[in-house]
């Protein structure tokens, strides 16, 4: 599955002055390719390299020497692979070296058919391609085609048409499709008799025989009929009546090469229902069988005598009637041995597997009125369960209910009605019902689709899932973890704006109620610089800042600072400064105020003896404070004049005062 090829060792060959020839054949498993990587190739102009893949129809070649580098990867679509070497050198032969390793074929993906789609489950071998058509055509051809493991992996049949659903026709060389119900035309179109009338010949290849199932027949027994014969013609032998036959499980087949089909309609209040599937069969093998809503696999996709098949039905469907093996018998007259079986959507059941479908009765086919259906799901005591309601399209008047626990008087975990887009549902325990109810006494009652649920068994978590961290933004949770109604708060950092809902909450189902919101950046307005406070300073002077931005301010030393020491710009249009800048104020020195008690003390001492001859008591005079390191003061005494013209450095003080005559003003010297 995996190695190495290089070319030959010079010294390890028997003649190593000669010409080279050499071969490497790779064969991988059936179902495999191999790919090949270019280590390392340097040849001269003497020397040929060539990588040839083989297994199909010729050799095919990949890649020579003149189409190869190093790190190049080469791809076969088989699993045989050949590399050639040859050289006419007598010596210094080139070298080259490769990693081969087998890898996973597949089948080319299936075109989609004209007015029609398919489906791939898986493009390697055993994967299958379901074909469709959209309302108004039919499949003619297969609608399921299988990957076939082979040299080169291919599809079982060819892709199908779509072909438009008409009143009836002629079908040549019928190997396999549908003959569906046509619409009915409008009652104005038709004075009187039968609304429809449709003829169809269904005609084989010659010496095939037609096999023909009643896929699904809903007839109004009073107007509509549908008769089937064996032959090409009105007049043909009767196989089918509905007036007289119930519908068979096997279907028919025909005689010869020949069906003919005749479908008459004469009623409005019913819908008409009709799929019909022919296929074409030789006299040497069995018809190939068909199951609804499930699936077969054979011990030979061509059904020769002795082919032996086994049924089994799609998750969500239980086989009822028929056999889950048949097995193709009588050399004879080659048919099954038994019938095919039926796969249908319950109303109501238990369910132990670890994984499961729950569906509406009938699916695919709409619900009928009056269903009171019941599902309980049951998994390991230590799990939980994970429902996902993939389609619920239901009427308004039906109730879809889920109960956490194994009957209807639990806990509701969610009721629903009309339809509504896919979701998840998990369980507080390891139990879930489902209940569906369809009301009896609708007499608007129209065709629904239903509702498709997968359910698996998951480990306990009882907590919302984990959401990540908003761009330019952040959250606050109500809970320490994400439990059961825990509040999640989501906030934008500043010059952003929130778009979606700030507040989501755990629900009870643990999904959130809303996706998180994102955080959009705003071109706000700036704010102006406030100016820069006197004897002070700011930090990143500009003229303007952005919303969000902050700015500090400093007073010079001898100053306090009144006010915010810090403002930020506030969004907004405009935007704002969240409060006023501050300002600088001069500080009152304790020294200061030693001194002036120490002045009074002294002038009062001092002027004691003079004070009955002093026409002005001294109580009445001013100060007035003036340092020489400061700026002149805003705020002035009951005192004045005092100056201060020393630095204070000497711890001895002089006093000298002067008073003049007559203003009594005495002016007080401090040394």
């Amino acid at each position: 599955m995996e190695g190495i090829v290089e070319s030959p060792d010079p010294l390890s060959s028997s003649s190593p002055f000669s010409p080279l020839e050499c071969t490497y054949s790779i064969t991988v498993y059936l179902g495999y390719g191999v790919e090949i990587q270019v280590k390392k190739v340097n040849l001269s102009k003497e020397e040929s390299l060539t990588i040839l893949e083989l297994g199909g129809t010729a050799p095919e070649l990949l890649a020579n020497e003149t189409l190869m580098s190093e790190g190049q990867v080469i791809r076969s679509s088989t699993n045989q692979v050949q590399i050639h070497y040859k050289s006419l050198k007598q010596a210094n032969h080139g070298v080259f070296s490769f990693h081969y390793q087998a890898f996973l074929l597949s089948c080319s993906f299936p075109l989609s058919p004209e007015s029609g789609g398919v489906t791939v489950t898986d493009i390697h071998p055993g994967g299958q391609a379901h074909f469709h058509c959209d309302p108004g055509f039919e499949v003619r051809g297969h609608e399921v085609a299988t990957c076939l493991n082979t040299t080169r992996p291919k599809w079982s049949t060819p892709e199908p048409q779509c072909v438009a659903v008409s009143c009836g026709g002629w079908i040549r060389n019928a190997s396999v499709g549908r003959i569906l119900s046509p619409t009915l035309p409008s009652a104005s179109n038709h004075s009187s008799g039968s609304n429809l009338s449709c003829h169809w010949l269904l005609e084989a290849k010659e010496g095939h025989r037609l096999h023909l199932h009643f896929e699904r027949v809903a007839l109004d027994e009073d107007n509509d009929k549908l008769i089937v014969r064996s032959g090409n013609s009105s007049t043909a032998p009767l196989l089918f009546d509905s007036d007289l036959d119930d519908i068979p499980e096997r279907g028919f087949v025909s005689e010869g090469m020949s069906l003919y089909v005749e479908l008459t309609a004469d009623s409005s209040s019913i819908p008409l229902l009709l799929a019909l599937r022919y296929e074409a069969f030789d006299g040497e093998h069995c018809y190939e069988p068909y199951l609804p809503h499930g699936n077969f696999s054979s011990s030979d996709i061509t059904f020769p005598l002795g082919t032996v098949v086994t049924f089994s039905c799609s998750p969500g469907f239980i086989m009822e009637q028929g056999s889950g093996v048949m097995e193709c018998v009588d050399p004879n007259d080659p048919h099954w041995n038994e019938s095919e079986p039926v796969c249908r959507a319950l109303c109501g059941g238990e369910l132990t597997d670890t994984v499961g479908t729950v569906l509406s009765p009938d699916w695919p086919q709409s619900y009928s009125k009056g269903q009171d259906c019941v599902w309980q799901i049951r998994v390991s005591e230590d799990k939980r369960i994970e429902l996902d309601i993939q389609i619920l399209n239901i009427r308004h008047n039906d109730i879809l209910t889920l109960f956490d626990g194994h009957d209807l008087t639990s806990h509701v975990i969610g009721q629903y009605l009309g339809s509504r887009e896919r979701f998840r549902v998990v369980s507080g325990g390891s139990e879930v019902t489902i209940q569906f109810q369809s009301d009896p006494d609708d007499s608007t009652f129209i065709l629904s689709q239903g509702f498709l649920i997968h359910y698996r068994e998951v480990e306990p978590n009882d907590t919302c899932p984990a959401l990540p961290q908003i761009e330019f933004g952040w959250s606050s949770s109500s809970h320490p973890s994400l439990v059961r109604g825990s509040v999640l708060t989501y906030q934008c950092q500043p010059g952003y704006d929130i778009v979606g809902s700030d507040i989501i909450t755990c629900q009870w189902d643990l999904s959130w109620s809303n996706n998180p919101p994102t955080c959009v950046k705003i071109k706000y307005d700036p704010c102006p610089n406030p100016g820069v406070p006197d004897n002070g300073y700011q930090t990143l002077y500009k003229h303007s800042y952005q919303a969000g931005e902050m700015l500090r301010f400093f007073c010079y030393e001898g100053y306090e600072l009144i006010g915010e020491v810090i403002i930020n710009c506030v969004p907004g249009h405009p935007s704002q400064w969240n409060s006023p800048p501050p300002f600088c104020k001069a500080i009152f020195p304790d020294f200061c105020q030693n001194l002036l008690h120490s002045c009074l003390l002294f002038s009062s001492s001092a002027l004691a003896p003079l004070s009955s001859s002093l026409p002005v008591s001294l109580s009445v005079c001013r100060w007035q404070w003036k340092p020489l390191f400061w700026k002149s003061l805003s705020h002035t005494h009951s005192y004045s004049p005092i100056t201060v013209e020393s630095d204070f450095n000497n711890p001895l003080y002089e006093a000298g005062v002067r008073c003049s005559q007559p203003s009594g003003i005495c002016t007080y010297k401090l040394t």
